[in-house]
Formats: C-alpha cells, structure tokens, sequence
C-alpha cells in the first residue's frame, strides 16, 4: 500500500513539473519566434528591361545584380499583367498584388470618368509639404490606393510594431510602396534639392533627415560631372556616342560624354534626377534611414522600400540602346553591390531578404528600329485625336466629343453627351470604326464587353485587369508591335506603356533569409511579388491580391 502512495506522489509531482515546465515554454513565446528576416528590402528599378540582367552581365560586379542571379532566385519569364505598363500602376501592383481593375490605380494620372477631371495617382490636396517651401512638392498621399499593400500586411500582422519606410526620387514610387500605414515615405524635391513628405506622415523631418539635406549631397554629386565608368569605346552593347536617337541636355549641343552636370547646376537641382548619381542619392538614403531608423535592429521584422527613379529619366531621353543607359545600369550594379555590403555588415548576412524587380520595361526608339529594317512606328495620339472629333462633330454635331486617348483608352466627354442627350454607344460604335483604320493600330477593344473581343486571350486579361469603370476609358487602343504614342516631331529616346513584351518583360529576382538558389522559366506576373513576400512572412496576403506565391524560390 505505501509503495502504491509512493507511486502516485512521484506521479503527481512528476505531472506538476512537466506542467509547470510547459507553462514556462508556452510563457516565454513570444511573436518573434515566428521565423521571419529582421527585414525587408524592396528594390524596385525604374523602369528595367528583364534582359538588362544578361545584357550587361560580363560588366556587372560580382556583389551587385550578379550576386542577386548567383545567390538569390531568378522568376525569368515574369511580365506585367495589366495595360498600361506605367510607373504608378507599377509599383501599386508590386506591393498589393493586385491590378488596376482593383487598386484604382490606373495610370500616372487618370481621368474621373463621372467628372472629366485629371487626377494624379498620388494627388491629395488635403496635405502639406514637410521638408521644402515648395507648395506642390508635398501634396501627396496613398488616398487614391483602394487596398492594402504587403507593408500595410506587415504593419498590421505586428500591431504595428513593425517600421516600414519607403523612398524614391519619384513621389508615385515612394508613397505607393509604403501603402497607408507607412511610418514614412520620402521623395525628392528638385526645386530644393531636399528629400520632402507630406502631412499625412508627420508634422516635420526627422533630425536626421534634416541633416542629411543639410549635407547638400545633389550639388556635390552634381559637380564631379558625369562620365563613363570605363572607357567609353568598350560600350559595345550600344550605339555610337552621338547617335540621332537620343535627346540633349539643355544647354549642350551634343548628346556625347562627358555630361558637365557641375555646368548644368545652375539650371537646378532637378537635373540629379536626369544622371545616375540620382540612383546613388537615393540608396544613401536608405541607408540613413537603416542607421537611424533602427531597421532591422530587433527580432521585429521592419521594411525597407526603395525605388530608383533616375533610369527612366535617362531612358525617356536617351533610349535603351545609348551608352548612357549601359552606363546607368552599371553604375546601378555598383550601387548595389555597396548597398547589399553594408546590410551584411549592417544587418547581417541571412538576416535579411531582398526582391529586385521593375516598375516597367521600356521599348526601343522608332527611329532606331526603322534604321535596322523593324517594323514600327509613331501614333501621333493628338493629330488622331482631333480627327477623331472632327468626324464625331459631324456625325453628332457636338463639339469635342473624345476627352482623352491617355494611357491607350479613350475616355469620352460625359458632360457633352449628357447635356446633348446622345447615345454613348453609337460614339463608341463610330469612334472604334475610325480607329480601326488608323496606322499602327492592332485592335480596337469596346473594354466592358472584352470578354467577347476576337482578339488574343492574353490581351483580353491585360485589358480586363487594367479597367476601372470610375477610372478608365471605354475603348482600348492595342498598337501594333513595335509602335507607341507620341509625336514624329520627338523622334529621340524612348517610351513605354503598351502590352509589347519590350514593356511588360520585367526582372524579378528574390535574395536572402528564406530565399532559395536557382532559377525558373515557368511563367510568373507581377502580381505574384507580393503573396511571395507576404508568404515568406507568414502574415496575410494584401486583401486585392489575385497573384500566387512563388513557392519554387521559398525554403
């Protein structure tokens, strides 16, 4: 019998210590035993074509887009899901996941269809400039975004715990990115060579921000002038230094090297933006907001976006085939490779987790295909325009019928078709049989009833997904391979925004803590960015989200 009570005791104590050690376990858990990066690096390149990784390669550095392609995983085959490939749309689709048919972003700017007013994608007249005395600089916000993005997921997933802080030289690619929730998001004034926000993020810089604006790092990058990284006939991968394809500087009566930007400083700080040291200011930055942010300090995971804007003010006026944007995406590289160093010794190497990817491609100018026997051209959207209404005025004998050809749909006059008691589908009827004939023109699509188009599957979703009733045209212009929206009358650099693959072909290149070697060809969108990050995270996806995890590149 007293064997038998000895047993039990030694049961029961033996049960109350497995309890109180379980008790102690379950005590000590904590939200950062969920295995996350102390941070993320959102890199978004503006614009980049996926074939810059390779065209480049055996210039590139082995820390900066080589080691993301040897270390990290590549997505080779990811596009742009969606019409038009601009960069609002861009970087609202990278971090939500989703389109424009559900974002609302629907192009840089885009025309209120009940109204027939232009709103710009981060227009918002409610707040103020924080950082520069320039009025319009500041007024901006994410107001115009419709869902959450994948830093507004992270913040909520933490109880806002986590930073997330997003910079770009753009505006668009720095407010974007950081969704609603943001701690900061910062963009530069070129009217005062200062990194501004707004209001809707806070009342004054921080410290050190002021203090780095006071360093007056555009004018002295500016003053060292901007000349090829390496001798400037080993650029064989472009064409000839004064190539008729590329726009001038003001002030310069050749479009040749070197740029003497130390000269053109007294047009502005505004020119930063125009020469590669624009990307080098911007990843400074973001590595003073890690320093003084504390990001990626603790066990809480925080968010790092960052957009280099410059390459696609080099690329509009310059063309992808000049040596002045190879020189920009090695200079880029170079970039990188400082930037990937200082967050292994800053964060530490496996501690964080980078994606690379790219707002849009770009396509090349027409001139130069023409010159290489391609078949291509110019549609002269305004002349068009006008003959459009001119042939509408005389069927409906009403003025000025079409609004707007902006981002390839034609937004008709609302207000004139009311007042005059016309038929909107009889206009579209009669405008989509004009613009059928028009050179350069593939197809003419009535946009509510795509689905029932004769016309590539694939068009019909890009179509689809880049509607919004409220901010879209009714008619979508698809243009021919090879051809874009312009003017003849600027035949130099270059343009994007149309479903050719030279604009939606996009990089997407995953790195770091959780992040697997390799590479895939199966087909990916850029849509699929954010559910990957998201997933990795282990927090829920943007809630307009319609891509799918990358599982291929997850450990």
């Amino acid at each position: 019998m007293k064997t038998k009570i000895l047993f039990l005791a030694l049961f029961l104590l033996s049960g109350i210590s497995l309890n109180a050690q379980t008790t102690k376990a379950m005590s000590t858990v904590k939200s950062s035993d969920v295995p996350r990066p102390k941070l993320v690096v959102g890199i978004m390149v503006d614009p980049m074509r996926w074939d810059y990784l390779y065209r480049f390669y055996e210039r590139y550095s082995a820390g900066g887009f080589k080691r993301m392609l040897n270390e990290g995983f590549s997505c080779e085959n990811s596009y742009i899901n969606y019409i038009p490939s601009v960069t609002g749309i861009g970087h609202a689709t990278a971090y939500t996941g989703s389109v424009p048919a559900i974002h609302g972003i629907t192009g840089n700017d885009w025309i209120i269809q009940e109204t027939g007013q232009t709103m710009y994608c981060a227009a918002d007249s409610t707040v103020s400039t924080v950082g520069s005395s320039s009025v319009s600089a500041g007024k901006m916000s994410p107001k115009n975004l419709l869902v959450t993005s994948m830093t507004d997921e992270l913040r909520l997933a933490t109880n806002f715990r986590s930073k997330v802080i997003s910079i770009a030289s753009k505006d668009r690619g720095a407010i974007l990115p950081g969704g609603h929730t943001a701690n900061a998001a910062y963009w530069y004034d070129g009217s005062s060579g200062n990194w501004v926000t707004s209001t809707f993020y806070m009342d004054k810089l921080p410290t050190w921000l002021s203090n780095f604006n006071d360093q007056k790092y555009p004018e002295k990058y500016l003053k060292q002038d901007w000349n090829t990284l390496y001798p400037i006939e080993t650029y064989i991968q472009s064409s000839k230094d004064d190539a008729p394809y590329e726009g001038k500087f003001a002030g310069m009566s050749s479009p040749t090297f070197p740029v003497k930007t130390s000269e053109l400083l007294k047009r502005g700080l505004g020119i930063l933006t125009n020469t590669p040291y624009g990307s080098s200011l911007t990843l400074d930055l973001a590595k003073a907001a890690i320093d003084n942010e504390g990001l990626g300090a603790d066990a809480i995971t925080d968010f790092l976006a960052v957009s280099v804007s410059s390459p696609d003010y080099i690329g509009h006026q310059f063309g992808p085939n000049s040596i002045e944007v190879e020189d920009t995406y090695l200079r880029l590289d170079r970039d990188l490779a400082t930037f990937f160093n200082y967050l292994d010794t800053k964060v530490g190497k496996g501690n964080y987790t980078v994606f690379l990817s790219a707002d849009h491609a770009v396509q090349h100018n027409s001139a130069y295909m023409a010159d290489n026997k391609i078949s291509t051209g110019i549609f002269e959207s305004s002349n068009v325009l006008k003959q459009l209404n001119t042939v509408l005025e005389a069927e409906f004998n009403v003025k000025n019928i079409i609004k707007s050809f902006s981002n390839y749909a034609v937004s008709l006059n609302y207000a004139a078709i009311k007042s005059n008691k016309l038929s909107e589908d009889a206009i579209k009827n009669s405008s989509i049989v004009f613009l059928k004939k028009q050179a350069g023109v593939a197809f003419v699509v009535d946009i509510p009833n795509a689905q029932n188009a004769t016309i590539p599957a694939i068009y019909k979703e890009k179509i689809i997904n880049g509607y919004h009733p409220e901010r879209s045209g009714v008619i979508q212009i698809v243009m021919e391979p090879s051809w874009y929206s312009g003017s003849s009358q600027r035949a130099t650099g270059a343009s994007h925004g149309t479903m050719n693959p030279a604009d939606t072909h996009i990089p997407m290149v995953f790195m770091g803590w959780g992040i697997k070697q390799g590479k895939t060809n199966n087909p990916y969108n850029m849509t699929d960015i954010a559910p990957t990050i998201t997933g990795l995270l282990r927090i829920q996806e943007p809630n307009g989200n319609i891509g799918k995890a990358v599982n291929e590149a997850l450990k």
